[in-house]
C-alpha cells in the first residue's frame, strides 16, 4: 500500500509540460584574437621558447558553474544567461539567471509542477525588475531540457547544483539569498532552507504540507510520503512568507496556514481572498505584498555566524522551547501521581479474595482472544483511503488543465 500510495504522489507532484517550451543550443565560440608575427631577431641565437598557455576551456565551460548555453524559443535579453548545470545524481539541469543593476538580495526560485523555464522566463524577468533582486530559475531533472527523470531525490539535488552556481559563479553569499517555492516547489526550497544556518528569508506560495496530505488528511507522516515539508519546515531559522490562496482547490489554503503556523520566524501571511492555486500573480496585492516583503528583508541586518552550539549539536538543539515543553512537562508529572495508586492497590495482595477475582477475569480475555471480528475489520479499513485516490484521478486532470492554462495567462500577462 505504501509504495502504490507513493508512486500516485509522485505522479500528483509531477506534469513536465510535454513538448517543451524552449530549446537551447551551444553558444558559438568567439574568435581568437589575431597575434602578428615578431619580428626576427637580427642575432643568430634561437629565440626563446614562448611560455606555455593553459588550454582554453570548451566553449561555454566554466569552472563550478557548468555550460553556458542559449535559450530558444524566448526573447533574448542581455541581462539573461543560462546555464547547463551537472548535479550529484548525474542530470543536467537548465537553470536561468536574471541580473538586475544594483541589486543586493537574490531569489532562487522552484516552480510549480506543471511549468518549464520557457513558460516563466517572462515572469522571473518581471520579478526581478519589480523587486530589484537577482533571480536564479531553473528546470527539475525531466522538465523542459534537463536530463533525467523527476522525483523526489532529484529535485533535492537540482536545487543544490544552482545553489552552488549561485555561490560559486555569481558571486551570492547565503546571507542573500530568499528561496522562493511554488506548490511543488515548496518541497526543494524547504530541503535546502532547513539545512542552511545563514539563509536570508524563504518565501512558500501555495505550498503543501506533504504529498499525501494533498490526497488524503492524514495527521500523521509516514516513511512512504513525499515532500515532509511539515517536519522540515521547524529547522527553518530566518523568516518565513506565507502565500496562498483562499479558493485554491489543487492544495487547501490550510496547507499554507499549518506551514505558517509551524515556523519559527513568522512574516505577515498573504492569504488572496478568491485567489486559486495558479492566478496569485495577477492580484495587485501579490507584487504589492512580495515588495514589502523583499524591502523588509533588504533593510534587516544579515543573520548572524553559527555559534558553537550550533556548530556541535545542530540547529535543532538550539531552538528555544522552553515555554512550549513547560505545559507538557507538568502534564506528564500530573500522570505520575495518577499511576501512584494502582502501585499501591498492587501491594495489598493479603486479601485473597482480589486474586481469585483477577483469576476469574482471565475468561474475558479468553473470549477476547476467541473473537477476531475487530482486527479483521481493522484490517478492512483501508477502504477509506482507496476512495481517496479514486477521487483523486479527477483532481489530477483538473490539476493539469490548471496549470498549463493558469502559466499560458501568467507569461502573456508578464510580457
Amino acid at each position: 500500500m505504501g509504495a502504490v500510495t507513493s508512486t500516485v504522489a509522485a505522479r500528483f507532484a509531477f506534469f513536465p509540460p510535454s513538448p517543451p517550451s524552449y530549446g537551447f543550443e551551444q553558444p558559438a565560440p568567439l574568435p581568437a584574437p589575431a597575434t602578428p608575427e615578431p619580428p626576427a631577431p637580427a642575432t643568430s641565437k634561437p629565440p626563446p621558447p614562448a611560455p606555455a598557455t593553459p588550454k582554453p576551456p570548451p566553449a561555454g565551460e566554466e569552472k563550478g558553474g557548468g555550460a553556458v548555453v542559449e535559450l530558444t524559443g524566448v526573447p533574448r535579453r542581455v541581462n539573461v544567461e543560462a546555464r547547463r548545470l551537472r548535479t550529484k545524481r548525474g542530470t543536467e539541469v537548465v537553470a536561468m539567471h536574471v541580473r538586475q543593476a544594483g541589486a543586493k538580495l537574490t531569489l532562487l526560485y522552484s516552480h510549480g509542477n506543471a511549468a518549464d523555464l520557457g513558460q516563466m522566463y517572462e515572469l522571473f524577468v518581471e520579478l526581478s525588475a519589480h523587486l530589484n533582486v537577482n533571480l536564479m530559475g531553473y528546470d527539475y531533472s525531466g522538465y523542459g531540457q534537463s536530463t533525467g527523470k523527476p522525483s523526489e531525490q532529484n529535485t533535492y539535488s537540482d536545487i543544490e547544483a544552482v545553489y552552488r552556481c549561485l555561490i560559486e559563479t555569481y558571486g551570492a553569499s547565503e546571507d542573500n539569498i530568499i528561496l522562493y517555492g511554488q506548490s511543488v516547489g515548496s518541497g526543494p526550497t524547504l530541503d535546502l532552507a532547513s539545512r542552511l544556518t545563514r539563509l536570508r528569508a524563504v518565501v512558500l506560495h501555495s505550498p503543501i504540507l506533504s504529498g499525501l496530505r494533498v490526497m488524503y488528511p492524514v495527521k500523521h507522516t509516514y516513511w512512504f510520503d513525499i515532500y515532509k515539508n511539515i517536519d522540515k519546515i521547524p529547522l527553518v531559522r530566518c523568516p518565513v512568507l506565507v502565500i496562498h490562496g483562499t479558493a485554491d482547490e489543487v492544495v487547501d489554503c490550510s496547507h499554507g496556514r499549518s506551514l505558517w503556523e509551524l515556523a519559527e520566524v513568522k512574516y505577515e501571511p498573504l492569504w488572496i481572498k478568491g485567489g486559486n492555486h495558479c492566478n496569485l500573480e495577477l492580484y495587485p496585492e501579490y507584487i504589492k505584498h512580495l515588495k514589502k516583503f523583499v524591502g523588509a528583508i533588504e533593510k534587516s541586518p544579515p543573520p548572524p555566524p553559527i555559534d558553537e552550539c550550533m556548530e556541535s549539536s545542530g540547529p535543532s538543539d538550539c531552538t528555544p522551547a522552553e515555554p512550549e515543553c513547560t505545559a507538557d512537562s507538568r502534564k506528564s508529572t500530573d500522570c505520575r501521581d495518577k499511576a501512584r495508586p494502582s502501585i499501591d492497590q498492587r501491594q495489598s495482595t493479603d486479601r485473597r479474595d482480589k486474586p481469585r477475582g483477577s483469576t476469574d477475569r482471565r475468561d474475558k480475555t479468553r473470549k477476547s482472544v476467541d473473537h477476531p471480528e475487530k482486527p479483521r475489520a481493522s484490517v478492512d479499513q483501508p477502504d477509506r483511503p482507496r476512495k481517496s485516490i479514486d477521487r483523486f484521478g479527477g483532481m489530477m486532470k483538473s490539476v493539469r488543465l490548471c496549470n498549463i492554462d493558469c502559466f499560458k495567462v501568467t507569461a502573456t500577462s508578464g510580457s
